[in-house]
């Protein structure tokens, strides 16, 4: 009896783990003399394999380090038909660092928090994606910390944190979809907030639009709170994003935004940055065209 206790015991935490998803994969390292040099690489293979690389970030104060982002014609459809937040899944992310690792957000992770209840629908461009990307990059073991299916489709970190659709998210309302993508813009391109724009993906048609944000401030940017939490590795949860839904503009809460991509950081670590939140999203809130907007 205690036997088949044990052996049921196991098989059911052998379960568990292998329902666990991670945010990241690791892909086969490429050679480069340094940053630019790996993340050039990187961008020939993405190319190749019919990627549109849309964007490269290397944070400040985090040297080594640096971001691709590309899009995938059937995510964008799908996204394009789901409409609303599902915008925040339009860019696909390539870490890179200066010794030759590559890795990437894992899409079975990123989509399931995005896509939410309508992810069974469309797990198969997903699936597709995730063939495309180990094909062109390689597929290695995952990392970053893990999640359950059930979990991502309402992610939070713990009771009492902000989920994706959070109140907190919405930052201004404009009367059309063109004035709320203008003011983004524009926005960007003056530096609010000390931040600049790494990508655009905008669906006029559909009336969606995400920015991946740049956050260069000297004492608070990215490449500085990243390494407060000691989650360089995980290069490929950056850039932050605004978006724009009709004539709303919204942002990820940080409490939200911040766990999806570095799960396993322990409190601890969190405790360390417990102000970002509110930074980012004063920040986020100054490109949407608002001010003082703490929640």
């Amino acid at each position: 009896m205690m036997q088949r206790f044990f052996v049921a015991l196991t098989l059911f935490m052998l379960s568990g783990a292998a329902l666990a998803i991670p945010p990241y994969l690791y892909g086969d390292k490429v050679s480069g003399e340094n940053i630019q040099a790996v993340a050039s690489a990187v961008e020939g293979k993405l190319k190749g394999a019919g990627f549109k690389v849309i964007g490269k970030y290397f944070p400040r104060k985090l040297p080594g380090y640096g971001v691709i982002i590309a899009t995938d014609e059937k995510i964008l459809a799908e996204i394009g038909d789901l409409g609303g937040n599902t915008i925040l899944g339009a860019g696909v992310r390539v870490g890179v660092k200066s010794d030759g690792t590559v890795s990437y957000m894992n899409p079975n992770y990123w989509y399931r928090a995005y896509f939410r209840n309508h992810f069974a629908n469309a797990e198969s461009p997903v699936k597709a994606l995730q063939t495309r990307l180990s094909s062109a990059l390689g597929e290695g073991e995952g990392f970053g910390g893990d999640e359950s299916a059930k979990s991502l489709a309402n992610y939070r970190y713990m009771i009492g944190m902000e989920r994706l659709e959070t109140s907190k998210s919405k930052l201004a309302e404009y009367d059309s979809y063109g004035e709320a993508v203008k003011t983004v813009r524009d926005n960007l391109a003056k530096g609010l907030g000390k931040t600049s724009k790494v990508y655009e993906v905008s669906m006029p048609d559909k009336k969606i639009a995400v920015f991946g944000v740049a956050m260069n401030d000297e004492e608070q940017g990215d490449g500085l709170w990243i390494k407060k939490i000691v989650m360089e590795e995980s290069i490929a949860g950056l850039p932050y994003e605004i978006y724009v839904v009709n004539g709303e503009v919204h942002s990820p809460y940080g409490r939200f935004r911040i766990a999806l991509a570095f799960p396993d950081v322990g409190m601890g670590q969190f405790m360390r940055i417990s102000s970002l939140p509110n930074e980012i999203h004063e920040i986020m809130a100054a490109l949407a065209g608002v001010a003082h907007t703490t929640p």
